[in-house]
């Protein structure tokens, strides 16, 4: 049976609510799923934004521990050295500078069968000694040099140059090494205490305590530039240091009157400046201590 007209437009009405619905519901679906992309990139870009941001904090705080840690070191580091200038100041001992000084001191071993001492002015490796010590009975250079350092290894010695007249030798070693600083030595008082570090009689590094007996002392050279001393010195403490409460050197421990007792001397550390850089200019056109 055919529809009726008014069947018609019902059914025709109701096919139109019903496309009407749909694409509504498609629209409606569309944007929410618009509005759902939308807030998903916003709280990805607001998840990176904090990942961001908490990395950099991460990252300062790391820098701050660091840079606290290091502050602490050398706090405790600046610390420690006062503690050990006061005990040396006090008279207590000098365990704490000689702890830090004997580190760069060396034995020498010559082909010749002397064994002195130096110590490193230079952390490229560079040693200062007195030239004697690099000579054999003859007074020539002796053909080979070792070193010892206080690790116990053994290295060959560069021989670079020499002051004769003031007994100051320049050798070099490979490597890299804490060198010990210099003292201006027109500060250097009578009655101070200061400390030898050397292998008298072979035997390597050991210390002998003492003040300073007089400053500006004349060598057999005529040159009134020797501190004396009373620490104790012996075949073997030649060319190694003379050290203040400050672990700085203001001597090279040069050499002794046999006949009497505790009467050594020592070449002032602003004259070994003046030699060892008189010496690395000649021979290296460069400057070592400054």
């Amino acid at each position: 049976m055919p529809l009726e007209r008014h069947h018609k437009i019902l059914i025709g009405s109701f096919t139109s609510i019903v496309l009407i619905f749909m694409l509504t519901t498609s629209v409606f679906l569309y944007l929410l799923f618009v509005r759902m992309d939308l807030n998903y990139q916003n709280i990805n870009d607001k998840v990176a934004n904090l990942e961001a941001d908490t990395n950099s904090k991460v990252s300062e705080i790391s820098e701050s521990l660091i840079q606290t840690n290091e502050l602490l070191d050398n706090e405790l580091g600046s610390i420690s050295k006062q503690i050990d200038l006061i005990k040396a100041s006090a008279g207590e001992d000098f365990s704490g500078i000689i702890d830090g000084a004997v580190k760069s001191v060396v034995t020498i071993k010559t082909s010749a069968g002397f064994q002195g001492t130096g110590f490193i002015i230079n952390s490229e490796g560079y040693i200062i000694t007195n030239a004697h010590v690099l000579s054999d009975s003859s007074g020539n250079l002796a053909s080979s040099i070792q070193i010892i350092t206080y690790d116990k290894g053994t290295k060959n010695a560069e021989f670079i140059g020499y002051d004769g007249n003031l007994d100051v030798a320049l050798l070099k070693i490979s490597g890299t090494y804490d060198a010990l600083s210099l003292a201006n030595s027109n500060d250097v008082q009578v009655g101070e205490k200061v400390i030898a570090i050397g292998n008298p009689l072979g035997l390597q590094f050991s210390v002998s305590e003492g003040i300073v007996s007089a400053v500006h002392r004349t060598g057999s050279n005529g040159l009134a530039k020797y501190i004396q001393t009373d620490a104790a010195l012996n075949p073997g403490n030649s060319g190694g240091p003379l050290i203040n409460k400050q672990g700085k050197v203001i001597g090279i421990n040069n050499f002794k009157i046999g006949s009497g007792e505790s009467l050594g001397f020592a070449l002032e550390s602003n004259s070994i400046i003046e030699s060892a850089n008189d010496i690395a200019s000649q021979e290296l056109n460069k400057i070592l201590i400054s």
